[in-house]
């Protein structure tokens, strides 16, 4: 569903992405470790179509991201770090308001009201202004976006960074419930422990390469630390 073909972004002589490949299948959590200016965010990027290659192709759902723009924007969902929300809007109102900009048919408020429910919203938030909401509840209203516009593929930018331990378990397990409906998801993130507990596959990137990769269930939380920390180490 998300491709990395021999993708390169170069700024003048500054190489920020060498020639990366990667896969992500319906149903697979792809885990992009590593530090800030490792390169994730500009996998990110490219995926999303914010800024262009110098060299290769990013593809979704077997359709190039550059001659594609809009195609491809139709089958993707993306929350950054930090969800932006109209915070004088509730979490209903936000969420009618980005699913009639999605270019998709109207749908029902009650159709909404459940997608919320399904995304951990709690009933008495929904018509609150999001103005007040935790960061933990307005990455939930980005996982009722990306439903509501049945989303083949969510990219994630460190979703999980200043969450408390138990809204990060909740976002762990609504990308289990999205996975379990075949998304695609191609999460960057400095956090290992959330890597191992839901990602597929795991990979490493420094200095803007792709350094290792591996099936989630063939490392433990010692070694996957053990590994990161050899590839980070100068």
């Amino acid at each position: 569903m998300l491709q990395a073909i021999g993708l390169r972004k170069t700024y003048g002589d500054f190489v920020a992405l060498h020639g990366l490949d990667l896969e992500v299948g319906p149903g697979e959590i792809f885990c992009l470790l590593g530090a800030n200016g490792a390169g994730k965010t500009t996998t990110i990027q490219l995926f999303l179509g914010f800024i262009e290659p110098s060299a290769g192709r990013a593809v979704i759902g077997g359709l190039d991201v550059r001659t594609h723009a809009l195609e491809t924007k139709r089958l993707l969902a993306y929350i950054p770090e930090n969800v932006m929300l109209y915070p004088h809007l509730s979490g209903l109102e936000n969420l009618r308001y980005f699913q009639a900009l999605s270019g998709g048919a109207a749908v029902a408020d009650e159709v909404l009201l459940s997608l919320l429910a399904k995304a951990g919203l709690p009933e008495a938030a929904t018509h609150r202004r999001v103005g007040a909401y935790s960061k933990g509840m307005r990455q939930k209203v980005g996982i009722a976006m990306a439903m509501a516009k049945h989303a083949r593929a969510l990219l994630l930018d460190e979703p999980t960074s200043g969450l408390d331990p138990k809204a990060s378990n909740e976002f762990s397990q609504l990308l289990e419930t999205l996975k379990g409906e075949g998304v695609a998801i191609l999460m960057a993130t400095h956090d290992i422990f959330r890597s191992k507990e839901v990602g597929t596959h795991i990979g490493m990137m420094k200095h803007g390469q792709l350094v290792a990769r591996m099936s989630a269930d063939d490392v433990s939380h010692t070694d996957l630390e053990r590994i990161y920390l050899q590839h980070m180490h100068d």
